[in-house]
Order: C-alpha cells, then structure tokens, then sequence
C-alpha cells in the first residue's frame, strides 16, 4: 500500500423485492461501468440506516424502509490504495419506485440474488447472498 489516511465509511443500500435486489451501475470512479448496491457516504451526525434510505433515495428514486445491517465490505484501491471505503451493508425492504437512474448512477435494474451481473464490484456476491438468506430464513 502506498498511501495513509482514515478509510472512509460508506453505506449499501440492499433492497430486497419479491426475491430480487436492485444494483446501479456506477457512472463515476470509484468502480465506474460496474454494477453494486447503490450508497455513499455517510454524512456527519447521520444514523447508518437513514445514510443507506436517503443515499437509495438519491441515486435511484426508490424508497425502501430499513431491516437491519447484514455485512460490511472493505474497498481498496488496488493499484494505489488512494480509496479505502468500509461499506456497511444495510439490508432494506423495497416500498415504492422501479429505479432510475440519477446521482452518479447511469443504470438500475433488478436481480435474481443468483443471477447477479458479470461487471460487478467486489462483494455484491457476498452482500447478495446474505441478504437471500435472511429475507428467505435460509442458511
């Protein structure tokens, strides 16, 4: 690693909706053209929960009320170590919208868990999964 500092804390927003999970394909670095949970950062003084509600809200238009965290997921840059995120990964139930595509998103679209895009950023498998498995109650 080349690089020191603080990693930052960011969250995902793991929408759950009849068996599905929305991902948003990034627009921006980190991770552009890769498909994840929409999130970002949490802002100061913010409860992680509301962080994921307004950051789904903001990049895709859906609304979702949250369940509980299920993971968390390291993301560091591996060429320069310049990025350090710890993404919490907050499981929520899907209330109302398709997903769009606003913020520094450029796509949304819905997923079967084990069907899961071939671009995609590091641990969506993992996140996906666990989020199947506590929406379902298998382990």
């Amino acid at each position: 690693m080349t690089a020191s500092g603080t990693p930052t804390p960011a969250v995902l927003a793991v929408v759950w909706r009849a068996g599905r999970v929305l991902l948003a394909r990034r627009a921006k670095p980190p991770q552009a053209h890769l498909w994840g949970f929409p999130g970002g950062k949490i802002e100061f003084g913010e409860p992680m929960m509301d962080a994921a509600v307004r950051e789904l809200r903001e990049e895709t238009g859906v609304t979702a009320d949250p369940v509980a965290v299920i993971d968390a997921v390291d993301v560091i840059d591996p060429q320069t170590a310049a990025h350090h995120y710890v993404l919490i990964a907050v499981l929520t139930r899907w209330t109302a919208g398709e997903g769009r595509a606003a913020s520094d998103v450029d796509e949304t679209a819905w997923f079967a868990a084990d069907q899961l895009p071939a671009a995609r950023s590091p641990g969506v498998d993992r996140v996906a999964s666990a989020a199947a498995r506590r929406m379902t109650g298998t382990s």
